[in-house]
């Protein structure tokens, strides 16, 4: 005989399916737990849907490749010529960045990349997808490393560099790409210099970047279970090699709010390498002279500074 009752359109034994739903939901509770206990990572219900449902997007030869459709995934655009020297870590290299990951910090010592104007106009939306980097050999720090620390997971490829494509945008939010920062420093000076780094490219067509933390000097403390350095410093240095204004500028930040104009933590290149124990640029300028004369100085009439733009991070950014 049919369940189906004409009479009101009703399907009988609707609380046996009810039942049924409710099991689901607890078994699929669980095995979210399982996955994130075992795996390390930190994912929602509709990641791990994704994962099941879609694998393709998740394996290393997908067709969503850097290079564009048809090209494997796991081919890089970052030439070798672009990157530092490699002290502390050991080099990890996605699809439009590279870094030197150090096991012992769960972060970068630093992370390059080359920044072009044709690049900086967006059309990928962020997603805040934060997870672990499945390219790092022990396995890089997690969002649970984070939590409840009272640092931000603060970029060091920023995802506004990236938003030429998803993929770019995606692999900013690797953990790896992060590094704890006290909020009002990450949503304050550290935005400017990310900002005004924007600026620049826009205005002279072409940045070659590496940034990170100072990993070298004092560690304030370790947060989380895998026990992630929370740095002192970070620094940022750029490069313009296009005529007709060679230049190159670095900049020393302390991991806190700022009341300082940008313009006063800019430094000679020199000053950092000394202090991180890397060679920045030798890969990238073939004249020894060229380099030398470059990374002594940090003329900074050559790069323009926002006054509007510090006005809004003394007065908006560093209150929020």
């Amino acid at each position: 005989m049919s369940n189906y009752n004409s009479n009101n359109g009703s399907i009988k034994g609707g609380n046996g399916l009810k039942a049924k739903v409710g099991i689901f939901i607890l078994l699929g509770a669980g095995l979210l737990w399982l996955f994130n206990t075992f795996t390390g990572q930190d994912l929602s219900p509709q990641d791990v849907i994704e994962k099941v449902t879609k694998p393709e997007k998740n394996h290393p030869n997908n067709s969503d490749g850097p290079k564009g459709p048809g090209e494997p995934a796991d081919v890089s655009e970052v030439s070798n010529d672009v990157l530092p020297t490699v002290n502390l870590g050991k080099l990890v290299k996605h699809s439009y960045y590279a870094l030197s990951y150090v096991e012992e910090h769960e972060q970068p010592e630093w992370v390059a990349y080359e920044l072009t104007r044709e690049n900086l106009y967006p059309n990928a939306k962020r997603k805040d997808n934060f997870r672990p980097d499945p390219r790092v050999p022990k396995g890089s720090a997690s969002k649970r490393d984070y939590r409840g620390s009272g640092y931000d997971r603060g970029h060091l490829v920023p995802a506004g560099d990236m938003t030429f494509s998803a993929k770019a945008m995606s692999e900013t939010f690797y953990l790896s790409n992060m590094s704890p920062q006290v909020r009002n420093f990450n949503g304050g000076i550290w935005r400017e210099l990310e900002e005004s780094t924007r600026y620049w490219t826009k205005k002279f067509g072409r940045l070659y970047v590496v940034t990170g933390p100072v990993l070298t000097g004092e560690i304030r403390e370790k947060i989380g279970g895998n026990g992630v350095s929370v740095p002192d410093q970070y620094y940022k240095v750029l490069l313009d090699l296009d005529e007709p204004e060679i230049k190159a500028i670095g900049f020393l930040i302390p991991n806190e709010v700022s009341v300082d104009p940008l313009k006063a933590y800019a430094i000679p290149i020199d000053e950092i390498e000394e202090l991180t124990g890397l060679d920045f640029f030798s890969n990238i300028i073939d004249d020894p002279k060229l380099e030398a004369k470059l990374e002594k100085g940090h003329n900074i009439r050559q790069w323009s500074f926002s006054k509007k733009s510090y006005e809004r991070r003394v007065q908006q950014w560093n209150k929020r």
